[in-house]
């Protein structure tokens, strides 16, 4: 059993791509650290659309949502570090050339059972 299945009544893609991502992390780090940051694009994007207390930044990218003053309000200090983490290392993932650590698929992981455990407290 997924330790992300409390998202799937209510953000079904969001444990999809949670799930892919856990279920990767030893076997293809880089496939894991992209599917979590797809995940938290998936947190964030729903909770722009569902909270109406947040403003969209002047882009659309994932750094401009989660770098917002609305959002870094309403995710707190510790959550807006969590994202960044998740991105910088999703990103890396998708970019870079350089080979993808475990550790790296890991701390993504955990950093997004964090967002997504604040997500699914806030909004559900």
């Amino acid at each position: 059993m997924s330790q992300f299945v409390f998202l799937q009544p209510e953000w079904p893609a969001v444990f999809e791509a949670a799930d892919k991502a856990a279920a990767a992390v030893h076997s293809d780090p880089r496939a894991a650290c992209f599917y979590a940051r797809r995940a938290l694009e998936l947190a964030v994007a729903w909770a722009y659309k569902s909270d109406a207390s947040l403003r969209l930044p002047y882009q659309d990218n994932l750094s401009a949502l989660i770098h917002e003053p609305t959002f870094k309000a309403a995710a707190g200090e510790a959550v807006f570090s969590k994202a960044r983490v998740i991105n910088t290392l999703g990103n890396q993932a998708v970019h870079s050339h350089r080979p993808i650590q475990e550790t790296d698929a890991v701390a993504a992981v955990r950093e997004l059972f964090h967002v997504s455990y604040w997500l699914a407290r806030t909004y559900a």
